[in-house]
């Protein structure tokens, strides 16, 4: 259960950057070097490749050497940790708005009595 909640912590973290969420749309597309990944940031690529980081730790992302390319892809079942979580927690309030909503609807009712 730690572990679980590690991991989901770890793609927490990852999605919480919009440099990070942009290279996961982008690999949604295909796979990519790490320079062509950086391209449209403005930024060093230290800098980018820390981003590279976090998200390969949290296993979004993997990546290969080939030859002097260091080539990333997306690793999509990696995301539904996250999205199983989104889940429970709507399935979850949606039914406490529900008991709420219940329960103004029961005190409207005893109110007009």
């Amino acid at each position: 259960m730690a572990n679980k909640q590690s991991n989901l912590n770890h793609v927490f973290h990852a999605l919480s950057d919009p440099t990070r969420r942009a290279v996961l749309e982008r690999l949604s597309r295909g796979s990519a070097s790490v320079t062509e990944l950086a391209e449209p940031f403005e930024m060093a690529l230290p800098s980018f490749v820390q981003h590279l980081k976090v998200l390969e730790q949290s296993g979004l992302v993997r990546s290969k050497k080939t030859g002097r390319v260091r080539i990333c892809q997306l690793v999509p079942h990696t995301m539904s940790s996250a999205e199983r979580w989104i889940a429970e927690q709507r399935e979850f309030w949606e039914r406490r708005l529900d008991q709420m909503e219940d329960y103004v609807k029961e005190l409207k009712t005893k109110e007009k009595k």
